[in-house]
């Protein structure tokens, strides 16, 4: 039996063996890997947790609006021995008195003026919310530019599958065609074994493939949050926009980008944090008021003692605390607010130039991969038509197999060079959106 007809009856015989795991391979598209991503994703659901957080926080009461209102009750039991002296007259010893005493009451705290403090509080809640929807949505757009690198790197790795097994191909061909030779007698054995011993070599890479795309795979399977050993196939290809221009991508990376915006936001909360120190320096003026009722039965001690006791009332009036000196520590806390919003002011620059040259850098290698691309889609149609000249004048006698392999190796080159451009520029392509916060837009839309 040819080694080629071994090889056929093993495919089969793995695929009557597990039939089931063939039939259950999903096909996932672009659209639907999105979809899972957001529903599913471990880092989207706990930036949304953090969200309803913020947003939870931002009450009237949390921001120190409100009164407070408590009401506290305590009874105790007692027991006393005591003993009295006088003057005139005899001892008194009085053993196991006791006493049951009931104390109960409400008491209102509200604060109606600290400087306005409540009103800065309130603010600072709103923006802390703020902060917490952007980073939902940098947690979002990061995750699903990640998706979109992910799930081209499984299209990258079932496209270099798919070039190899043309390679095995040819092999296959140059194999059959030495074998027939051999058997007329116009050639030797040796080139028999040469071509089995490529072709084999052939056979070898396209394990080592399979085991890069099984890994393509379990890693968009975790970014989805599932099972990583779930199989699919890809749907949709690698199509690269070629009429992205600079200035459309940066025209909206400012004035979107959620990072830069929670940067904005961390200034907003320096400035409110200088506010709230200038505050602490005012008066802070409150209402107290309370309810109290308090009962005690005792035993008597002596002649003057209550056997029972009871008062009931209210109380109401107005607290007000003024700063005078505390060590200087208003002082200390206004100074670490500036520097504060300083380091606020740097952190933004700093970002802002950061993803500038983000940015160029993106846009330098995507319009560097459009112009390769072009090329290597050039080359790879040479390099097929030089493979399929070769194998007819093989076949011929026209070429050796050393030429022949030579073709047949520059032909997979160039198709996998092409395919790691078309996915470099894809890359470069959602990196670009990411930036100017534009994936989200095209993506919705």
């Amino acid at each position: 039996m040819s080694p080629l007809k071994a090889a056929a009856l093993l495919l089969i015989g793995v695929a009557l063996l597990f039939p089931t795991k063939l039939a259950a391979q999903e096909k996932l598209s672009l659209e639907e890997a999105i979809r899972i991503g957001l529903q599913n994703n471990y880092d989207i659901q706990i930036a949304g947790r953090q969200e309803a957080i913020t947003k939870n926080n931002v009450t009237l009461g949390n921001a120190g609006f409100l009164p407070n209102i408590e009401a506290r009750g305590a009874r105790t039991f007692s027991e006393n021995n005591s003993r009295q002296s006088f003057q005139s007259g005899p001892d008194r010893t009085r053993d196991g008195a006791s006493s049951n005493n009931i104390n109960s009451s409400v008491n209102l705290n509200w604060t109606i003026f600290d400087g306005m403090g409540m009103f800065i509080n309130y603010e600072r809640l709103k923006a802390l919310e703020k902060t917490g929807k952007l980073l939902t949505r940098e947690t979002v757009q990061n995750t699903m530019a990640a998706i979109f690198d992910n799930y081209f790197e499984v299209v990258r790795q079932s496209k270099k599958i798919q070039a190899i097994q043309d390679a095995i191909g040819i092999s296959e061909a140059r194999v059959e065609i030495a074998q027939a030779q051999y058997e007329v007698g116009v050639s030797a054995k040796v080139e028999i074994l040469r071509a089995q011993v490529d072709y084999n070599a052939d056979r070898s890479e396209l394990l080592i493939q399979q085991e890069a795309l099984q890994n393509a795979k379990i890693n968009l399977n975790q970014l989805l949050s599932r099972d990583p050993d779930i199989d699919f196939t890809v749907t949709d290809s690698i199509v690269v926009n070629p009429n992205i221009t600079y200035g459309n991508a940066d025209t909206g990376m400012f004035a979107d980008n959620p990072l830069l915006q929670r940067l904005r936001v961390s200034r907003e909360i320096a400035n409110l944090d200088i506010k709230a120190v200038r505050a602490s320096r005012f008066p802070v003026i409150g209402v107290t008021s309370a309810y109290n009722f308090s009962r005690s039965e005792n035993e008597p001690l002596n002649e003057f003692s209550p056997l029972f006791n009871q008062n009931r009332g209210y109380n109401y009036g107005l607290t007000v605390s003024l700063p005078i000196f505390n060590g200087f520590n208003i002082n200390r806390l206004a100074q670490n607010a500036r520097i504060n919003l300083a380091s606020a002011d740097l952190e933004y620059q700093r970002e802002q130039n950061r993803l500038e040259a983000a940015l160029a850098r993106a846009y330098s290698q995507y319009a560097n991969r459009l112009q390769l691309l072009e090329l290597e889609e050039t080359n790879l149609t040479l390099a097929q038509e030089n493979a399929e000249i070769a194998l007819e004048r093989y076949r011929l006698g026209l070429l050796t197999a050393i030429e022949l392999r030579e073709a047949q190796r520059n032909q997979l080159v160039a198709e996998n060079r092409l395919i790691d451009i078309q996915y470099q520029a894809k890359a470069a392509e959602t990196e670009l959106k990411r930036i100017s916060s534009t994936l989200l837009q095209e993506t919705a839309q």
